[in-house]
């Protein structure tokens, strides 16, 4: 097909070929709104020089540094959730955004209140997944009165000082997971629960939400005690193989936060596949490949590109309308995957 000319943008966009000239060479200023219109004419018929008018419409856009936190560099779901963020920071239309990402290395809570601390005096907004603690809280609290927004994600923590709260609802998570796992499983036996960390907000709900079903609707199972893994594959692997070696009654794992690598490869090792329900939280490779081999029943996955999207919008809301004065919450729908949706 024959690439689109100036003319055949011109046309597109209602516009015309001298007015697409200021633009592209920056010779006169053109208003934000016909540069918008441009811009979008030209994605809409594959313009090649449509990079180049981006930059000239946001131009005289507000320039915005925001900051991140997430955790485990190395895991795929954050490695994504990355990915996620700097695609919408660079694809934002309306603005010009920059962003830094920095990752936490362990469940440290003095480690994620100096990484909290550490934004101040560079960005304009951070949001943060981490654990809820007193320090935690001192630096979010530090950064607000600075004027800096923080917003915690997945996992709240800092209520009362943090502007908003996105991700799912952990409570439900985790009631669903106890719904999935009663009907999904053959008998009656016993249901191991693993955790992150006490200090995981998220984690905590999800839990609860999980057990209280199980009280309410079906009392016949078992719920061991709760098992803290630290979410890491390593401890959630010996831990699974020691519960499966001592307890053949064994029906059904929920790993509620991070480790579940370990989980699937000790199933696959003691248990066929389909034997004991295991349901697990965010598609990766390796609960992808646990879906497809019948070892995990249900993966349990956060929408992670309308999270992104909504969280910049409201961190970019919160620098031009300033602080809430009532911290607020954003519940995003679970995504559910089972073997027969891959």
């Amino acid at each position: 097909m024959k690439r689109p000319t100036i003319s055949d943008l011109a046309k597109a966009a209602g516009v015309s070929v001298a007015t697409i000239d200021r633009l592209l060479n920056g010779r006169h200023p053109v208003r934000e709104e016909t540069a918008r219109r441009i811009f979008e004419a030209a994605t809409a018929i594959g313009f090649h020089g449509a990079n180049v008018l981006r930059q000239r419409a946001l131009a005289q856009q507000p320039d915005y540094h925001l900051g991140f936190i997430l955790q485990k560099e190395r895991h795929a779901f954050y490695q994504e959730f990355a990915a996620r963020i700097e695609e919408v920071v660079r694809s934002h239309p309306d603005r010009r955004l920059r962003a830094t990402i920095r990752f936490v290395q362990s469940t440290s809570p003095s480690e994620l209140a100096e990484l909290i601390r550490g934004m101040k005096g560079k960005v304009r907004a951070v949001a943060v997944t981490g654990i809820d603690h007193h320090d935690a809280t001192a630096a979010v609290a530090e950064l607000k009165a600075a004027g800096i927004p923080t917003f915690s994600l997945l996992s709240d923590f800092a209520q009362g000082v943090r502007e908003s709260y996105i991700g799912t609802n952990n409570l439900k998570v985790g009631r669903t997971a106890a719904w999935l796992m009663s009907k999904l499983t053959r008998r009656p036996g016993r249901v191991a629960v693993f955790i992150g960390a006490f200090r995981y907000h998220g984690h905590a709900l999800r839990e609860t939400g999980f057990r209280s079903y199980f009280r309410e609707f079906a009392p016949e199972f078992n719920l061991m005690d709760s098992i803290v893994n630290v979410e890491t594959r390593k401890l959630t692997y010996e831990a699974t193989l020691g519960l499966l070696a001592r307890h053949d009654d064994v029906v059904g794992i929920y790993v509620a936060g991070g480790g579940m690598e370990g989980a699937i490869a000790a199933l696959r090792e003691a248990r066929r596949p389909d034997e004991v329900t295991c349901i697990v939280n965010e598609l990766t490779p390796d609960s992808m490949q646990g879906l497809l081999d019948r070892h995990v029943s249900v993966v349990m996955a956060t929408p992670l590109p309308a999270l992104c999207t909504d969280l910049i919008e409201m961190m970019v809301h919160s620098i031009e309308n300033g602080m809430a004065e009532n911290p607020g919450q954003r519940f995003l729908p679970i995504q559910l995957w089972t073997p027969e949706s891959l």
